[in-house]
Protein backbone atom coordinates (compact mmCIF):
# COMPACT_ATOMS: atom_id res chain seq x y z
CA UNK A 1 0.00 0.00 0.00
CA UNK A 2 1.34 3.42 -0.89
CA UNK A 3 2.20 5.55 2.14
CA UNK A 4 1.40 9.23 1.78
CA UNK A 5 4.10 11.69 2.67
CA UNK A 6 3.26 13.27 5.98
CA UNK A 7 5.71 15.97 6.88
CA UNK A 8 8.26 18.37 5.50
CA UNK A 9 11.28 20.28 6.58
CA UNK A 10 10.68 22.44 9.62
CA UNK A 11 11.80 26.00 9.97
CA UNK A 12 12.50 28.04 13.14
CA UNK A 13 9.74 27.71 15.71
CA UNK A 14 7.55 25.62 13.45
CA UNK A 15 5.64 22.67 14.89
CA UNK A 16 4.40 20.00 12.49
CA UNK A 17 2.29 16.99 13.29
CA UNK A 18 2.37 13.72 11.41
CA UNK A 19 0.89 10.32 11.95
CA UNK A 20 4.00 8.39 10.96
CA UNK A 21 7.73 8.96 10.78
CA UNK A 22 9.29 5.56 10.26
CA UNK A 23 12.26 5.05 8.00
CA UNK A 24 10.07 4.41 4.94
CA UNK A 25 8.60 7.91 5.07
CA UNK A 26 9.66 10.69 2.72
CA UNK A 27 9.59 14.42 3.25
CA UNK A 28 6.97 16.27 1.23
CA UNK A 29 6.12 19.78 2.42
CA UNK A 30 5.75 21.96 5.50
CA UNK A 31 2.02 21.18 5.62
CA UNK A 32 0.82 17.95 7.21
CA UNK A 33 -1.57 16.36 4.72
CA UNK A 34 -5.30 16.46 5.33
CA UNK A 35 -5.48 12.77 6.14
CA UNK A 36 -2.62 12.86 8.70
CA UNK A 37 -3.62 12.05 12.24
CA UNK A 38 -3.70 15.21 14.32
CA UNK A 39 -3.42 15.41 18.06
CA UNK A 40 -7.19 15.33 18.59
CA UNK A 41 -7.49 11.97 16.83
CA UNK A 42 -4.44 10.19 18.20
CA UNK A 43 -4.12 7.93 21.21
CA UNK A 44 -0.76 9.44 22.13
CA UNK A 45 1.34 12.46 21.19
CA UNK A 46 5.11 12.32 20.73
CA UNK A 47 6.80 15.73 20.83
CA UNK A 48 10.36 15.96 19.48
CA UNK A 49 12.33 19.10 20.31
CA UNK A 50 14.63 19.76 17.38
CA UNK A 51 16.18 22.79 19.10
CA UNK A 52 17.19 20.50 21.98
CA UNK A 53 18.82 18.10 19.50
CA UNK A 54 20.77 21.01 18.04
CA UNK A 55 21.86 22.13 21.50
CA UNK A 56 22.91 18.60 22.42
CA UNK A 57 25.03 18.45 19.26
CA UNK A 58 26.71 21.72 20.24
CA UNK A 59 27.40 20.41 23.75
CA UNK A 60 28.92 17.24 22.36
CA UNK A 61 31.00 19.22 19.88
CA UNK A 62 32.32 21.33 22.76
CA UNK A 63 33.15 18.19 24.74
CA UNK A 64 34.95 16.60 21.79
CA UNK A 65 38.22 18.42 22.37
CA UNK A 66 38.45 19.97 18.91
CA UNK A 67 37.36 16.88 16.97
CA UNK A 68 34.70 17.16 14.31
CA UNK A 69 31.29 16.17 15.66
CA UNK A 70 29.21 14.03 13.33
CA UNK A 71 25.83 12.43 14.01
CA UNK A 72 24.42 8.91 13.89
CA UNK A 73 20.96 9.16 12.32
CA UNK A 74 20.54 5.46 11.57
CA UNK A 75 17.30 3.64 12.42
CA UNK A 76 15.26 6.69 11.49
CA UNK A 77 17.31 8.86 13.87
CA UNK A 78 16.69 6.37 16.67
CA UNK A 79 12.98 6.46 15.94
CA UNK A 80 12.58 10.24 15.95
CA UNK A 81 12.47 10.90 12.20
CA UNK A 82 15.67 10.97 10.16
CA UNK A 83 14.65 13.74 7.76
CA UNK A 84 13.66 16.51 10.19
CA UNK A 85 16.38 15.51 12.69
CA UNK A 86 19.17 15.48 10.09
CA UNK A 87 18.00 18.79 8.62
CA UNK A 88 18.08 20.38 12.08
CA UNK A 89 21.55 18.99 12.74
CA UNK A 90 22.81 20.21 9.36
CA UNK A 91 21.43 23.68 10.12
CA UNK A 92 23.31 23.59 13.44
CA UNK A 93 26.57 22.89 11.61
CA UNK A 94 26.85 19.09 11.44
CA UNK A 95 28.29 17.90 8.14
CA UNK A 96 29.04 14.18 8.62
CA UNK A 97 26.27 11.64 9.14
CA UNK A 98 26.19 7.91 9.78
CA UNK A 99 23.42 5.54 8.66
CA UNK A 100 23.26 1.76 8.81
CA UNK A 101 21.84 0.79 5.42
CA UNK A 102 22.23 2.08 1.85
CA UNK A 103 18.55 2.95 1.52
CA UNK A 104 18.81 5.17 4.57
CA UNK A 105 21.72 6.91 2.91
CA UNK A 106 19.75 7.36 -0.29
CA UNK A 107 16.88 9.03 1.55
CA UNK A 108 19.21 11.25 3.51
CA UNK A 109 21.07 12.31 0.36
CA UNK A 110 17.76 13.39 -1.20
CA UNK A 111 17.52 16.16 1.41
CA UNK A 112 21.17 16.90 2.27
CA UNK A 113 23.07 17.34 -0.98
CA UNK A 114 26.25 18.65 0.69
CA UNK A 115 26.60 16.25 3.62
CA UNK A 116 29.15 13.45 3.99
CA UNK A 117 27.23 10.20 4.53
CA UNK A 118 28.80 6.95 5.74
CA UNK A 119 27.00 3.59 5.57
CA UNK A 120 28.06 1.63 8.65
CA UNK A 121 26.95 -1.85 7.64
CA UNK A 122 29.47 -2.21 4.83
CA UNK A 123 29.60 -2.33 1.05
CA UNK A 124 26.60 -4.58 0.27
CA UNK A 125 28.22 -6.58 -2.51
CA UNK A 126 26.68 -6.19 -5.94
CA UNK A 127 25.43 -2.65 -5.34
CA UNK A 128 28.43 -0.35 -5.85
CA UNK A 129 26.46 1.74 -8.31
CA UNK A 130 23.99 2.67 -5.58
CA UNK A 131 26.81 4.10 -3.47
CA UNK A 132 28.24 5.97 -6.43
CA UNK A 133 24.88 7.37 -7.54
CA UNK A 134 24.00 8.76 -4.10
CA UNK A 135 27.55 9.67 -3.09
CA UNK A 136 27.57 7.34 -0.10
CA UNK A 137 30.74 6.18 1.61
CA UNK A 138 30.75 2.54 2.69
CA UNK A 139 32.44 1.59 5.95
CA UNK A 140 34.26 -1.45 4.58
CA UNK A 141 34.44 -4.37 6.99
CA UNK A 142 36.51 -7.07 5.30
CA UNK A 143 39.36 -7.67 2.88
CA UNK A 144 36.85 -8.96 0.34
CA UNK A 145 34.83 -5.74 0.55
CA UNK A 146 37.96 -3.60 0.29
CA UNK A 147 39.09 -5.42 -2.83
CA UNK A 148 35.60 -5.15 -4.30
CA UNK A 149 35.45 -1.40 -3.70
CA UNK A 150 38.95 -0.90 -5.11
CA UNK A 151 38.01 -2.91 -8.21
CA UNK A 152 34.91 -0.78 -8.69
CA UNK A 153 36.97 2.40 -8.41
CA UNK A 154 39.38 1.07 -11.03
CA UNK A 155 36.50 0.13 -13.33
CA UNK A 156 34.88 3.56 -13.30
CA UNK A 157 38.16 5.46 -13.18
CA UNK A 158 37.22 7.39 -10.04
CA UNK A 159 38.57 7.20 -6.49
CA UNK A 160 35.42 7.11 -4.38
CA UNK A 161 36.04 7.71 -0.65
CA UNK A 162 35.37 4.99 1.88
CA UNK A 163 35.95 4.19 5.55
CA UNK A 164 37.68 1.16 7.01
CA UNK A 165 35.96 -0.27 10.07
CA UNK A 166 38.34 -2.30 12.22
CA UNK A 167 37.15 -4.47 15.11
CA UNK A 168 39.22 -3.82 18.25
CA UNK A 169 37.41 -6.08 20.67
CA UNK A 170 33.63 -5.75 20.44
CA UNK A 171 33.55 -8.63 17.91
CA UNK A 172 30.85 -7.28 15.65
CA UNK A 173 31.38 -5.93 12.15
CA UNK A 174 34.85 -5.04 10.99
CA UNK A 175 38.31 -6.17 9.96
CA UNK A 176 40.16 -8.14 12.59
CA UNK A 177 43.66 -6.81 13.23
CA UNK A 178 45.42 -9.46 11.18
CA UNK A 179 43.12 -8.96 8.20
CA UNK A 180 43.62 -5.19 8.40
CA UNK A 181 47.39 -5.73 8.36
CA UNK A 182 47.04 -7.88 5.24
CA UNK A 183 45.01 -5.15 3.57
CA UNK A 184 47.50 -2.39 4.29
CA UNK A 185 50.33 -4.63 3.02
CA UNK A 186 48.42 -5.18 -0.25
CA UNK A 187 49.83 -2.32 -2.27
CA UNK A 188 47.76 -3.04 -5.36
CA UNK A 189 44.47 -2.78 -3.48
CA UNK A 190 45.52 0.20 -1.40
CA UNK A 191 46.52 2.10 -4.54
CA UNK A 192 42.87 2.17 -5.62
CA UNK A 193 41.32 2.51 -2.16
CA UNK A 194 40.82 6.17 -1.17
CA UNK A 195 40.41 5.76 2.60
CA UNK A 196 38.81 8.86 4.12
CA UNK A 197 38.25 7.51 7.63
CA UNK A 198 39.53 4.82 10.00
CA UNK A 199 36.99 3.78 12.57
CA UNK A 200 36.28 1.33 15.36
CA UNK A 201 33.57 0.99 18.01
CA UNK A 202 33.85 0.88 21.79
CA UNK A 203 32.16 -1.92 23.71
CA UNK A 204 32.06 -0.45 27.23
CA UNK A 205 32.39 3.32 26.83
CA UNK A 206 29.50 4.01 29.22
CA UNK A 207 31.68 2.59 32.03
CA UNK A 208 34.62 4.95 32.29
CA UNK A 209 36.73 2.59 34.39
CA UNK A 210 36.18 -0.54 32.34
CA UNK A 211 39.47 -2.11 31.20
CA UNK A 212 38.05 -2.75 27.71
CA UNK A 213 38.31 0.96 26.98
CA UNK A 214 42.08 1.11 27.38
CA UNK A 215 42.53 -2.20 25.55
CA UNK A 216 40.52 -1.02 22.58
CA UNK A 217 42.30 2.33 22.54
CA UNK A 218 45.68 0.58 22.43
CA UNK A 219 44.50 -1.73 19.64
CA UNK A 220 43.15 1.20 17.63
CA UNK A 221 46.42 3.07 17.99
CA UNK A 222 48.07 0.11 16.25
CA UNK A 223 45.54 0.50 13.46
CA UNK A 224 46.23 4.22 13.14
CA UNK A 225 49.97 3.60 12.96
CA UNK A 226 49.48 1.75 9.68
CA UNK A 227 47.63 4.68 8.06
CA UNK A 228 48.81 7.66 10.11
CA UNK A 229 47.55 10.36 7.74
CA UNK A 230 43.96 9.09 7.63
CA UNK A 231 41.44 10.75 10.02
CA UNK A 232 40.34 8.43 12.82
CA UNK A 233 37.09 7.93 14.74
CA UNK A 234 36.58 5.81 17.85
CA UNK A 235 34.16 7.65 20.16
CA UNK A 236 30.41 7.27 20.24
CA UNK A 237 28.26 9.33 22.65
CA UNK A 238 29.77 7.85 25.79
CA UNK A 239 33.25 7.70 24.31
CA UNK A 240 33.33 11.49 23.95
CA UNK A 241 33.40 11.76 27.74
CA UNK A 242 36.36 9.39 28.13
CA UNK A 243 38.76 12.18 27.20
CA UNK A 244 40.84 13.57 24.37
CA UNK A 245 42.67 10.29 23.73
CA UNK A 246 39.37 8.82 22.56
CA UNK A 247 37.92 11.74 20.57
CA UNK A 248 40.67 11.80 17.90
CA UNK A 249 39.55 13.44 14.62
CA UNK A 250 35.82 12.71 14.48
CA UNK A 251 33.21 11.63 17.02
CA UNK A 252 29.96 9.81 16.18
CA UNK A 253 27.30 10.55 18.84
CA UNK A 254 23.89 8.96 18.60
CA UNK A 255 21.86 8.46 21.78
CA UNK A 256 23.16 11.59 23.53
CA UNK A 257 21.92 13.74 20.64
CA UNK A 258 18.42 12.51 21.39
CA UNK A 259 18.56 13.24 25.11
CA UNK A 260 19.88 9.89 26.34
CA UNK A 261 22.29 9.80 29.25
CA UNK A 262 25.82 9.09 27.95
CA UNK A 263 26.50 7.09 31.09
CA UNK A 264 29.04 9.23 32.97
CA UNK A 265 28.02 10.94 36.22
CA UNK A 266 24.68 11.02 37.96
CA UNK A 267 23.37 14.07 36.12
CA UNK A 268 22.52 13.77 32.45
CA UNK A 269 24.35 16.62 30.63
CA UNK A 270 22.00 16.39 27.65
CA UNK A 271 18.79 18.34 27.19
CA UNK A 272 15.65 16.17 27.05
CA UNK A 273 14.35 15.81 23.50
CA UNK A 274 11.34 13.51 23.68
CA UNK A 275 8.03 13.96 25.42
CA UNK A 276 5.43 11.23 25.06
CA UNK A 277 1.91 11.66 26.40
CA UNK A 278 -0.90 9.15 26.30
CA UNK A 279 -4.44 10.39 25.84
CA UNK A 280 -7.03 9.20 28.35
CA UNK A 281 -9.85 7.41 26.54
CA UNK A 282 -11.92 6.59 29.61
CA UNK A 283 -11.79 6.71 33.41
CA UNK A 284 -13.36 3.73 35.16
CA UNK A 285 -14.34 3.08 38.74
CA UNK A 286 -13.07 -0.31 39.86
CA UNK A 287 -14.43 -1.84 43.03
CA UNK A 288 -12.19 -3.42 45.64
CA UNK A 289 -11.45 -7.00 44.64
CA UNK A 290 -12.02 -6.47 40.91
CA UNK A 291 -9.23 -6.99 38.40
CA UNK A 292 -7.95 -5.04 35.40
CA UNK A 293 -6.74 -6.33 32.04
CA UNK A 294 -5.80 -9.64 30.48
CA UNK A 295 -4.93 -12.43 32.84
CA UNK A 296 -6.50 -10.59 35.79
CA UNK A 297 -2.95 -9.92 37.02
CA UNK A 298 -3.83 -6.78 39.03
CA UNK A 299 -6.52 -6.70 41.67
CA UNK A 300 -7.78 -3.51 43.30
CA UNK A 301 -7.17 -3.49 47.04
CA UNK A 302 -9.59 -0.58 47.42
CA UNK A 303 -12.17 1.25 45.36
CA UNK A 304 -10.05 2.76 42.60
CA UNK A 305 -10.21 5.06 39.61
CA UNK A 306 -8.39 3.66 36.57
CA UNK A 307 -7.59 5.67 33.43
CA UNK A 308 -7.22 3.91 30.06
CA UNK A 309 -4.60 5.55 27.83
CA UNK A 310 -4.46 5.07 24.05
CA UNK A 311 -0.93 3.68 23.85
CA UNK A 312 -0.02 -0.01 23.82
CA UNK A 313 2.62 -2.39 22.59
CA UNK A 314 1.69 -1.71 18.94
CA UNK A 315 2.87 1.83 19.64
CA UNK A 316 6.17 0.70 21.13
CA UNK A 317 5.14 0.75 24.78
CA UNK A 318 7.05 -2.27 26.12
CA UNK A 319 4.86 -5.04 27.46
CA UNK A 320 7.24 -5.14 30.40
CA UNK A 321 5.56 -1.91 31.50
CA UNK A 322 2.83 -4.25 32.73
CA UNK A 323 2.47 -4.44 36.51
CA UNK A 324 3.62 -7.69 38.06
CA UNK A 325 3.57 -8.87 41.67
CA UNK A 326 6.97 -8.54 43.30
CA UNK A 327 8.45 -5.72 41.26
CA UNK A 328 7.88 -1.93 41.20
CA UNK A 329 5.28 -0.80 38.72
CA UNK A 330 6.06 1.47 35.82
CA UNK A 331 4.55 4.92 36.25
CA UNK A 332 3.10 7.75 34.22
CA UNK A 333 2.47 11.27 35.46
CA UNK A 334 0.02 14.14 35.35
CA UNK A 335 0.93 17.57 36.78
CA UNK A 336 4.03 15.96 38.26
CA UNK A 337 1.97 13.39 40.19
CA UNK A 338 3.12 9.83 39.59
CA UNK A 339 0.53 7.16 38.89
CA UNK A 340 1.26 3.42 38.69
CA UNK A 341 0.54 1.35 35.60
CA UNK A 342 -1.84 -1.48 36.53
CA UNK A 343 -2.51 -4.74 34.73
CA UNK A 344 -1.01 -5.81 31.43
CA UNK A 345 -0.12 -3.52 28.55
CA UNK A 346 -2.34 -4.52 25.64
CA UNK A 347 -2.01 -3.82 21.93
CA UNK A 348 -3.76 -0.46 21.91
CA UNK A 349 -3.96 0.72 25.50
CA UNK A 350 -2.59 0.75 29.02
CA UNK A 351 -4.30 1.17 32.38
CA UNK A 352 -3.17 3.59 35.09
CA UNK A 353 -4.34 3.94 38.69
CA UNK A 354 -5.32 7.61 39.17
CA UNK A 355 -7.03 7.20 42.54
CA UNK A 356 -4.59 9.60 44.23
CA UNK A 357 -5.12 12.32 41.62
CA UNK A 358 -7.78 14.90 42.56
CA UNK A 359 -11.20 13.93 41.23
CA UNK A 360 -11.91 15.61 37.91
CA UNK A 361 -8.27 16.28 37.04
CA UNK A 362 -8.05 13.18 34.84
CA UNK A 363 -10.88 12.74 32.36
CA UNK A 364 -11.40 11.71 28.75
CA UNK A 365 -8.89 13.66 26.64
CA UNK A 366 -6.42 14.34 29.44
CA UNK A 367 -2.81 13.81 28.38
CA UNK A 368 -0.63 11.85 30.79
CA UNK A 369 3.15 11.82 30.60
CA UNK A 370 4.77 8.49 29.71
CA UNK A 371 8.18 10.08 29.04
CA UNK A 372 9.03 13.68 29.81
CA UNK A 373 10.03 15.97 32.65
CA UNK A 374 8.78 13.73 35.48
CA UNK A 375 9.37 10.28 33.94
CA UNK A 376 12.79 10.46 32.26
CA UNK A 377 13.72 8.38 29.26
CA UNK A 378 16.18 6.38 31.38
CA UNK A 379 13.61 5.69 34.09
CA UNK A 380 10.99 4.56 31.59
CA UNK A 381 13.48 2.23 29.92
CA UNK A 382 14.65 0.83 33.25
CA UNK A 383 11.09 0.12 34.38
CA UNK A 384 10.58 -1.75 31.11
CA UNK A 385 13.69 -3.83 31.63
CA UNK A 386 15.39 -2.38 28.58
CA UNK A 387 17.67 0.48 27.50
CA UNK A 388 16.81 3.93 26.22
CA UNK A 389 18.13 3.05 22.73
CA UNK A 390 15.50 0.34 22.31
CA UNK A 391 12.69 2.39 23.82
CA UNK A 392 13.36 5.28 21.42
CA UNK A 393 13.81 3.12 18.33
CA UNK A 394 10.51 1.30 18.90
CA UNK A 395 8.32 4.37 19.30
CA UNK A 396 5.30 3.69 17.18
CA UNK A 397 4.03 5.09 13.92
CA UNK A 398 0.51 5.69 15.24
CA UNK A 399 1.53 8.54 17.51
CA UNK A 400 0.79 12.08 16.45
CA UNK A 401 4.26 13.57 16.11
CA UNK A 402 4.90 17.23 16.88
CA UNK A 403 8.28 18.69 15.89
CA UNK A 404 9.18 21.92 17.68
CA UNK A 405 12.04 24.37 17.66
CA UNK A 406 15.03 24.11 15.33
CA UNK A 407 16.76 27.48 15.31
CA UNK A 408 19.36 27.64 12.54
CA UNK A 409 22.97 28.66 12.78
CA UNK A 410 26.09 27.03 14.17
Amino acid sequence: MHRRHLFGLLGPGLAAVASAADENDSVASNQATADALDEDLAGAILTIDLAAIQENWRRLRAAAAGAECGAAVKANAYGLGMMPVARALFDAGCRTFFVARPREGERLRSRLSDATIYVLDGFFAGEPGHFEMHRLRPALISLEEARGWAAFCRKIGRRLPCALHVDTGINRLGFDLDEFARLTDDEATMADLPVALLMSHLACSDESGHPMNSRQLAAFEQVRARLPRVPASLANSSGIFLGEDFTMDLVRPGLALYGGHPGHGETNPMRPVVRLKGVVMQVRTVAAGETVGYGATWQASRASRVALLGAGYKDGIPRRFSSEPGRPSAEVAVDGLRCPVVGRISMDMMAVDVTEVPVGRVRQGTRMEIVGDTITLEEAASRAGTISYELLARLGSRFARAYTGAATGG
